[in-house]
């Protein structure tokens, strides 16, 4: 792991409705240089967007496109997001199969949150791709990727997507972990939305760099890394230069 690698580059954007957010720009690439900001953000859902955050996001940061990853029966719960009802394109990219997959609240030796990141490779590796195909369209603006927490879904997809750019890997999995100097955070506007009670341990919730570290070696193993599953699964090349294009 590092040693506090993006601890010096502010990447946060500070929004009243939303606790986990940040630019993916400022990363180290393994080639020199680093990743360009004001392309990419990811965050946890937008339910609780104020309209100046979204006047924030609309005029300062310039978003076109919001790739949603939650399921059906989240996006129906909550209703449409301020941004979507301001007019940004939004696209339902759900990483779960139709039946649902319960996020694991605890890992265990079998680590159970490690099967569950694969199994979003291995039950929809359609929206996936699809998610990497519409980020990397020529046409794609200022974009936004989304979840529930934004660390598991998002997660997954943000790590596809600077591994295959190439963000150094020790600083992919930092960025992973980052999210969790967020979580006490959204627990809190949860809790206090929905009149419950603070979870007494937040530990189970908080992301854990190994379980992304054994992602992406499994990724290194099978197919190369990220870039060479997203073509095992039907992404193809030009795709992948303007990915790295837009981001590098």
């Amino acid at each position: 792991m590092t040693d506090g690698l993006l601890r010096a580059i502010d990447r946060w954007l500070t929004l009243e409705g939303l606790d986990n957010v940040r630019d993916l720009g400022g990363l180290p690439l393994a080639g020199g240089g680093v990743t360009r900001t004001g392309v990419l953000l990811r965050s946890a859902s937008l339910h609780f967007l104020t309209p100046g955050d979204v006047t924030q996001l609309l005029e300062v940061f310039g978003l076109s496109l919001v790739l949603d990853l939650r399921t059906a029966a989240e996006i129906d719960r909550d209703g449409p997001t301020p941004v979507a009802r301001a007019g940004v394109e939004t696209i339902a990219l759900t990483f779960l199969p139709d039946e649902g997959r319960t996020l694991p609240e605890t890992g265990d030796d079998a680590d159970p949150l490690l099967r569950h990141y694969l199994g979003y490779l291995a039950d929809r590796p359609d929206n996936v791709v699809e998610a990497i195909r519409m980020l990397a369209a020529p046409d794609t603006g200022p974009a936004l990727v989304h979840c529930a927490a934004g660390k598991d879904r998002t997660g997954v997809l943000v790590a596809l997507v600077l591994d295959t750019v190439g963000v150094r890997r020790e600083a992919v999995i930092e960025d992973y972990a980052l999210s969790a100097e967020r979580v006490e955070a959204m627990f809190r506007r949860w809790t206090k939305a929905s009149g419950t009670e603070m979870p007494a341990d937040l530990t189970p919730h908080l992301p854990r760099p190994e379980v992304m570290e054994n992602v992406l070696a499994t990724l290194d193993r099978d197919h190369g890394g990220a870039a060479g599953w997203l073509r095992a699964h039907g992404l193809d090349d030009p795709s992948i230069d303007r990915l790295r294009l837009r981001l590098t």
